[in-house]
Parts: C-alpha cells; structure tokens; sequence
C-alpha cells in the first residue's frame, strides 16, 4: 500500500471507529486494514489506537497524527484539483521549434493567429534548421518536415510540404524553357544544400518513373530565401517549397517548370516529447493547426509572411 493510501485508511478507521467499516469504505479486506495500521505503529513507534470490543478510537498520539494526516491528505487533494484544473485550461508557456524558413514564412502568423484566440498561453517560438532535442531543451512541441525516425515521441501528421522547380522569365529567355528533366544538366542550378546535398534533383512521372538528374550551379546555400532571391535575379533555376515560391510565382517574378513531373515532397509532422499524457496546450495547438495544412495550404494569406 502507498503513502497516500495508507494515510487514508489510517484517516478512515479514526473516522469511522471501526477497522471493518474502514476496510469496506476502501474497497479492502479488514486484515490488510489492520494489518497496515500495525505496520505503521511499528514504523512509528507509538501506539496509534486503543481497541476494545466496542471499536477502535485514537490514542494521544493517534489523535495528533490524525489531525497532520488530514491536513496532508487535504493538501494532496487540491494539488490534484489544481493539476487538473490547469491540464483543462489552455494555457502556461508553450515552448515551439521549427525550421528558419518555414517558420518565418508560415509558423509565425499561424502562431500569433493561435495566440489572439488563446490569451492565456505565452510561446517561446524558436527558429533553427537543425532538430532540436525536444526533452533536452524542453520545447514542447516540434514542427518537422520529412518522414520521422522511430523514436519513442509522440508525433502527428499534419499535411504535406510540395515542391516545385522554377525559374525567372529573363533566364528562360536567355537559356531556354527545359522540356524534360534530362536538359537541367544544361542548365544553371541553385541547390539547397539542406536537402539536395547530393546535386541530384528527382523527379516523379504521371506513369510512375522516377528519375534523378545530376545538377550543377553557380549557387549552393541552406537557405531558401536565397535560393529564391537568385532565382529572380535569373541566375539559374530553384526546386523550392511551394510555400517558398508561391508569392513570387503569382507575382510572376519566377514561372513553375517541368510541372508534368513532381518533385518530392515532404510530410510535415507536429511532434512532441511522449504519446502519452499529452498536455492540453500542446494537443490545443496541434489542434489548431491541423486544418492549416489542408488542400493547397501554402497558396493561402499565412503563408505570405
């Protein structure tokens, strides 16, 4: 039997007077009862009842015990009324880890949207390319993309995060519209040197091909909004993220290319540090966020910042 419980049968047999009564109100059987109040006056050292056949009642000491017990046992309760009342409420810090460009472009007015509507909560929203350790530095909740490691955190899928190759209207004029993807060997490439490390772009076909073309360029860089910036200024062509391109796509800045193949795309997971016992505050805000991924997200005002 545990501490807690065992103040509350020693609590209960005082109550009532009666180790039987006790034992039933508990759900136990009258010799485990007794046989734990013995148990804890041997622990004690004192004597915590006197019995007689007309019931138990407590000792001095009993009686002085009795009354710490309660105050402890009343203490626990509403430690556990406050637990509870804070795990139903949606709010405290939020801790939130994503990626530079995706956060800057998409979390963060997703983010302040979230925080107009939930007052109660502060977030500590934090940029950085590389994974974070979500238990290490205690960030309760991770937007990632790509698909997950086995790993003992707790995740859910959001969405997906497509691709597209484009390129600007001055650099097509000067060096051609590609028809396929084995003419980008020919052309200037700007590679993200996050993903396509390798300088191979793949490609995927209506009929299932897939192929992958070896690329070469004046520009490699881990940041998207480079990448896309070069674009414009027609030094080459970019595979980017649709949420990276899409503004200056429908500004006609760049032009997507080759758009009967697909380039991979990523899934975006929320991902937090266990499955179980989830917080309300991070299940609120992936909650909030899963209908933001649905459809063609990245074509929507959040994802304009």
């Amino acid at each position: 039997m545990d501490t807690v419980a065992g103040l509350q049968l020693f609590i209960r047999v005082v109550e009532t007077g009666s180790f039987s009564k006790a034992s039933a109100d508990l759900g136990l059987t009258q010799p485990t009862a007794t046989k734990h109040v013995a148990a804890l006056e041997a622990r004690l050292g004192a004597r915590l009842f006197h019995r007689s056949t007309r019931g138990v009642t407590p000792t001095e000491v009993g009686a002085a015990y009795y009354e710490k017990c309660k105050a402890i046992v009343h203490e626990l309760e509403e430690a556990d009324n406050l637990a509870a009342l804070l795990q139903a409420r949606v709010q405290g810090s939020l801790r939130i880890s994503t990626s530079v460009a995706f956060g800057r472009r998409v979390l963060t007015p997703l983010v302040l949207r979230y925080m107009r509507e939930h007052p109660g909560v502060q977030i500590d929203l934090s940029f950085d390319d590389r994974y974070a350790n979500l238990v290490e530095q205690g960030i309760d909740v991770a937007i990632r993309m790509g698909r997950l490691a086995d790993s003992a955190l707790g995740a859910r899928y959001l969405g997906v995060n497509p691709w597209v190759l484009v390129g600007s209207a001055d650099y097509l004029a000067r060096r051609g519209v590609p028809a396929a993807p084995a003419a980008l060997s020919a052309h200037d490439a700007l590679i993200y040197s996050s993903v396509q490390g390798d300088e191979r772009w793949h490609f995927g076909g209506a009929d299932g091909r897939t192929l992958q073309v070896p690329v070469k360029g004046p520009l490699r860089s881990n940041n998207l909004s480079a990448l896309l910036a070069a674009a414009v200024a027609g030094l080459g062509l970019a595979a980017l993220p649709w949420y990276v391109a899409h503004d200056a796509v429908r500004a006609g800045a760049v032009r997507p290319l080759l758009t009967e193949w697909t380039l991979p795309s990523q899934e975006i997971h929320a991902v937090f540090s266990s499955p179980r016992l989830v917080p309300v505050k991070v299940s609120s805000f992936v909650d909030y966020l899963l209908p933001c991924f649905a459809a063609e997200w990245w074509t929507r005002e959040a994802a304009a910042g």
